[in-house]
């Protein structure tokens, strides 16, 4: 892979390239791409969608909206950082317009979107979506799919969902957001379709990240970009995006420290865990300026900046050691799992997973989201298979009345209808998804 091919400014529906020399400076395209993003719909779904405590009675803990946002940030930082070290080592991308912001422009924007595709309620809603094709009512459709089709929604994967929705054309809108394919490339952490689930240890076979009806797509956006090809069958198969990595990291660090925070202020984990592991985490820790701070909050922010400042550094020297390898493709690790705090990243996890996310208020309203996106699924599904098949009631009826224009899309296809039916539930924040759930169920008062 080569950084000129993978620094590309095209985008869906463009017949010629465009030349970074020939930006505009005041609107820049990578720039132009994060803009997008904010201004969609998807995204502002974020700010009532769960990122560690589902449907949290506090203020301050996070949701999806801000973590993405702060993801951003730290995406930033590591782009400009590293893509100030890479002009130097190729001066043919000064020559062709190219800055180190460029670098920073594109790991935010990719950073940005990381989350938009994720159902409601956490991780679990895509487990819920999973379940209730694999082993409840939605797995009967299975022998009416083909392997690949049934993998995508028993196994559903917020991150094929986060490129549906950026890629997907309707009506009057071709290409989706229609995003640079360099913001697009980073994005995809998982350029993989969802079989062969997990043929090698590889980083990038970890997950998948494109539904068989976004496949026309992936295969133009890796092209345009000269991904290397890493399956050696026909199963579609493709190496990381180099930047792709920084956007991981940006994650990984964002979430192993403010999810560690969330607990603490919460009252979930105890303070004095704040010291013992961030502090690994940091070189030097002013310990009288940390309990000269008044406020718990104010005590834990002030460590949280300091381990985040040092992962920064951590990502941006593993990232330039291994250039190289990641334009060949060599590269089969996260970041993190590289550098030198990896033990003590995973004890902080230990305790986050222990004390936050088996929590007996998460695990409660987990289960509640369980319930909810299956009853959804069940009732719009079937409702619209009523309608293909001739077989509708005044129920079904009702109930298609209920999605919004864009989902009201004729299709033979089944596998068509049942992604429909994904993405809408999908889009749904958490209270939205409740109200729905009561809609539905009759419990209206």
């Amino acid at each position: 892979m080569n950084w000129e091919q993978l620094l590309s400014l095209k985008r869906f529906g463009d017949t010629q390239k465009r030349p970074r020399i020939e930006q505009d400076e005041t609107r820049l395209g990578f720039e132009v791409d994060f803009d997008r993003i904010i201004f969609s719909s998807a995204f502002r779904s974020l700010q009532d969608k769960t990122q560690v405590i589902p449907l949290s009675e506090t203020d301050f803990v996070h949701t999806r909206l801000t973590h993405s946002l702060e993801v951003s940030v730290v995406g930033r930082t590591l782009g400009r950082r590293v893509g100030k070290i890479l002009l130097e080592r190729h001066p043919n991308l000064k020559e062709l317009g190219y800055t180190f912001n460029d670098f920073g422009a594109i790991v935010a924007a990719a950073s940005v979107t990381h989350d938009i595709g994720n159902p409601p309620f956490g991780h679990s809603g895509e487990k819920a979506i999973g379940e209730y094709f694999k082993t409840g009512k939605g797995a009967q459709y299975k022998e009416e799919l083909t392997a690949k089709e049934y993998q995508d929604v028993i196994d559903f994967e917020g991150n094929a969902n986060g490129f549906k929705i950026l890629t997907e054309s309707r009506e009057g809108i071709s290409g989706g957001l229609r995003l640079s394919y360099a913001t697009l490339g980073a994005f995809m952490k998982y350029p993989k379709e969802s079989l062969p689930k997990k043929p090698t240890h590889h980083i990038v076979d970890k997950k998948y990240g494109f539904f068989q009806s976004e496949k026309i797509e992936f295969l133009d956006v890796v092209q345009e970009l000269g991904l290397l090809k890493k399956s050696k069958t026909d199963d579609i198969s493709f190496h990381r995006h180099p930047l792709a990595y920084l956007v991981e990291a940006a994650d990984d660090i964002c979430y192993t420290i403010i999810d560690f925070e969330d607990g603490i202020n919460l009252g979930l984990i105890d303070e004095s865990y704040t010291l013992e592991y961030m502090s690994k985490l940091i070189r030097n820790v002013n310990k009288e300026k940390y309990y000269a701070l008044e406020h718990k909050k104010d005590r834990t922010a002030y460590l949280r900046a300091l381990a985040i400042g040092s992962l920064i550094d951590e990502a941006v020297a593993i990232f330039l050691e291994n250039e190289e390898a990641f334009l060949k493709g060599t590269f089969d690790r996260g970041l993190l799992d590289r550098c030198q705090y990896e033990a003590q990243i995973n004890d902080i996890i230990k305790i986050s997973i222990d004390k936050i996310y088996k929590s007996k208020e998460v695990v409660e309203k987990e289960v509640a989201g369980y319930r909810i996106i299956a009853d959804l699924l069940d009732v719009f599904v079937t409702a619209l298979n009523n309608k293909f098949e001739g077989n509708q009631s005044n129920y079904d009826e009702l109930v298609l009345n209920l999605l919004p224009e864009e989902y009201q899309t004729e299709t033979n296809k089944l596998y068509n209808r049942i992604m429909l039916i994904c993405s809408y539930v999908s889009s749904m924040s958490d209270s939205y998804a409740i109200r729905m759930h009561k809609k539905i169920t009759g419990n209206i008062l």
